[in-house]
């Protein structure tokens, strides 16, 4: 865990805060850590957890002062171990939100029921779920995908739907330059999305995901 690096900007008062999950590069986790340097932003990222280590994500979270943690499935008898004890990890920052930015671990039933958790896809689910979303997207011949962000729950990108951009395919896009303009427009729903579901929070019914 690293301690908070004294030239990082100080948090607004009253600022949300957050932990992210990552497991990668950690691109959505930099569009959130320098829209958080902005205090009229209203979030602060309080925690960065990962499932492994030697992640770009790690090092991004390091390199801006925010403290790290690692919960890895291999260290546990079973994934409800795992699950329990990255709950606790969470909890120890007590956040108000926490986003999955990119982890690549189903959550289990300790954390998702005691923090209301927040993913970002690079489709428009329903449609083209599961980990090759942009591929399966060209291969179908879709005109028109997206991305969004959603709730998670106990399924593979099954939660409710917070909010989507559409994004279109154009006739010469590959996976690469697809998933590139893709990324663009979800670190823009992504930061817009938790920075008003931290501050006010999100109310879901009926699989109606609303933030007031």
């Amino acid at each position: 865990m690293t301690a908070p690096d004294a030239a990082t900007a100080a948090p607004a008062p009253g600022s949300a805060g957050i932990v992210v999950l990552v497991s990668g590069s950690g691109t959505n986790l930099q569009a959130l850590i320098d829209a958080a340097v902005d205090p009229s932003y209203g979030v602060r990222i309080l925690a960065v957890g990962a499932d492994r280590h030697g992640i770009a994500g790690l090092e991004r979270a390091e390199r801006a002062g925010i403290p790290t943690f690692v919960c890895q499935v291999g260290d546990f008898a079973d994934r409800a171990g795992w699950d329990a004890a990255l709950a606790d990890l969470i909890g120890v920052h007590e956040p108000a939100l926490v986003v999955s930015a990119g982890f690549m671990k189903i959550l289990g039933p300790a954390v998702l029921g005691r923090f209301t958790v927040v993913n970002t896809h690079p489709a428009l689910l329903p449609a083209f779920p599961g980990a090759h979303a942009v591929r399966d997207a060209i291969a179908y011949g879709a005109k028109v995908t997206g991305c969004t962000v959603h709730v998670v729950d106990a399924g593979v990108d099954t939660g409710p739907v917070i909010a989507q951009t559409a994004v279109e395919v154009r006739d010469d896009d590959t996976e690469e330059s697809l998933h590139e303009r893709i990324k663009t427009v979800e670190r823009h729903l992504l930061v817009d999305v938790v920075g008003r579901a931290a501050r006010e929070g999100v109310t879901v019914t009926d699989r109606k995901a609303t933030i007031p």
